[in-house]
């Protein structure tokens, strides 16, 4: 499936918008992964949620890279080659993964240097896009900007941050709904904001995937790290 950057629906924050976003209460984590784990417990859940991951490769080996005083995960390269490895970390799906209306956020610590991006690149996803409802964290496009969907139904909103993450440095990257606004932020600094039907429910019966929508060609595979990857709602 093509980056959602390149879908016709999709709404892109303006020049003239204020990158606001209203205060709110701290949310209820729902799922958080460190990585830090050793043997099995690399990939539990330490929200206590339980929604511990399951590597899906593809030719693919799960390989952990030092980062601090832990671990984060490190996706294989881009390549051009047949089969090109691939890799998901995936949980099942859990009615408390799913938002509906309520405000919520998920984000993640992310590394990727400037020569592994691609049209485009999957950090987080529950859903899909031709599927009902969704919502996504991904690196849209060469030049490695990050950006914020939501779907339901046929329409896509999507959020692009003004600056980029593709400089091989570590960078925090949130999306965070609020009534009718989503908004994108890198490390802590709202980039970009878009408008939201404020009946927008995401709700499905889709695995939370992390790093690729599946094992399989043309999975919009992330090629950078990964760290501290996270969902809160509430």
């Amino acid at each position: 499936m093509a980056s959602l950057a390149a879908a016709t629906t999709a709404a892109r924050t303006g020049a003239d918008r204020a990158f606001w976003v209203p205060a709110t209460p701290p949310p209820a984590l729902v799922a958080h992964y460190t990585f830090d784990g050793t043997g099995p417990a690399t990939w539990a859940d330490s929200s206590g949620k339980g929604h511990t991951l399951t590597p899906v490769t593809g030719h693919a080996t799960p390989e952990l890279a030092v980062r601090d005083t832990g671990r984060a995960v490190r996706f294989p390269a881009p390549c051009r080659m047949s089969p090109c490895p691939r890799l998901v970390l995936r949980a099942a799906s859990s009615p408390d993964l799913n938002p509906g209306v309520r405000p919520f956020r998920y984000g993640a610590s992310v590394r990727l240097a400037p020569n592994r991006t691609s049209k485009g690149q999957n950090i987080l996803q529950k859903g899909y896009a031709t599927e009902g409802s969704q919502y996504k964290l991904q690196v849209d496009g060469r030049s490695g900007h990050p950006s914020c969907a939501l779907v339901a139904g046929a329409a896509i909103h999507l959020v692009l941050a003004r600056v980029t993450v593709a400089d091989d440095r570590w960078h925090t990257v949130e999306c965070r709904r609020h009534g009718a606004n989503l908004a994108v932020y890198v490390d802590r600094t709202a980039q970009g904001i878009v408008a939201l039907p404020t009946d927008l429910s995401v709700v499905n019966r889709d695995p939370l995937s992390l790093g690729g929508k599946s094992a399989f060609g043309d999975n919009d595979q992330f090629h950078g790290m990964l760290d501290d990857v996270w969902v809160a709602v509430g």
